[in-house]
């Protein structure tokens, strides 16, 4: 079981970086969050970013999981992590409050098959790189993982931006280096000339049906 060290907005988070003056990995991290934005609109931002599992996330899935861990420690905004806490307390009163560790072996014992699937769906909250008008949805199992991105005030139609399965044949980087990511057929963060968005019907015939085994559904 592995779990990222925060939760971050799933649209910011499909920019590469610092891309466009925004922040990636803006969401629950203080740093990112509070840092860049203050205590009031910082808090909106977590609230959100935390939303987006324990309201449509939970209701989709059955369950949900919201994960910070390091930073807490950090004398960085003791006002506003405790403003993020009683706030979740209060909105969601049966959150439990676990340490990672915890959550993994209750997520091995529940997935001995690594059989999970879950989805998420996010409109932005305006917030940095959290574009308002965006709309994306995701898509997750053992197999691979599907990003849809839509403007859903301009009900333009879906795109795919991102599309990794997991069964590449991959190696550990022989050079000194942070580049550890799994690139599949298209990438969110569009690094790649193939990385442009498309269209379902435009991928390839191997991973239209392969999403098609998971989600009949999606056209």
């Amino acid at each position: 079981m592995n779990l990222d060290g925060w939760t971050t907005d799933f649209l910011a988070a499909r920019r590469e970086g610092f891309a466009e003056g925004f922040n990636s990995r803006m969401g629950v991290g203080p740093i990112e969050t509070l840092g860049k934005y203050g205590d009031e609109i910082g808090l909106k931002e977590m609230l959100h970013s935390t939303a987006i599992h324990f309201d449509r996330g939970y209701e989709l899935n059955g369950f949900a999981w919201v994960t910070n861990c390091w930073e807490l420690c950090l004398p960085y905004d003791a006002v506003g992590l405790e403003n993020w806490l009683s706030n979740i307390k209060k909105r969601w009163p049966d959150v439990k409050f676990i340490t990672q560790g915890e959550f993994g072996l209750i997520w091995r014992n529940h997935y001995k098959n690594n059989n999970f699937n879950y989805r998420f769906e996010e409109k932005g909250s305006g917030i940095g790189g959290s574009d308002a008008d965006m709309e994306i949805r995701w898509f997750m199992n053992k197999d691979f993982r599907l990003a849809l991105l839509k403007n859903w005030k301009l009900n333009t139609p879906e795109k795919v931006i991102d599309f990794t399965w997991y069964d590449l044949k991959v190696k550990e980087p022989e050079e000194m280096t942070r580049r550890w990511s799994l690139m599949g057929e298209i990438n969110q963060k569009q690094t790649r000339p193939q990385d442009k968005p498309v269209t379902l019907d435009e991928l390839s015939i191997g991973a239209k049906s392969l999403i098609k085994k998971y989600y009949p559904h999606l056209k």
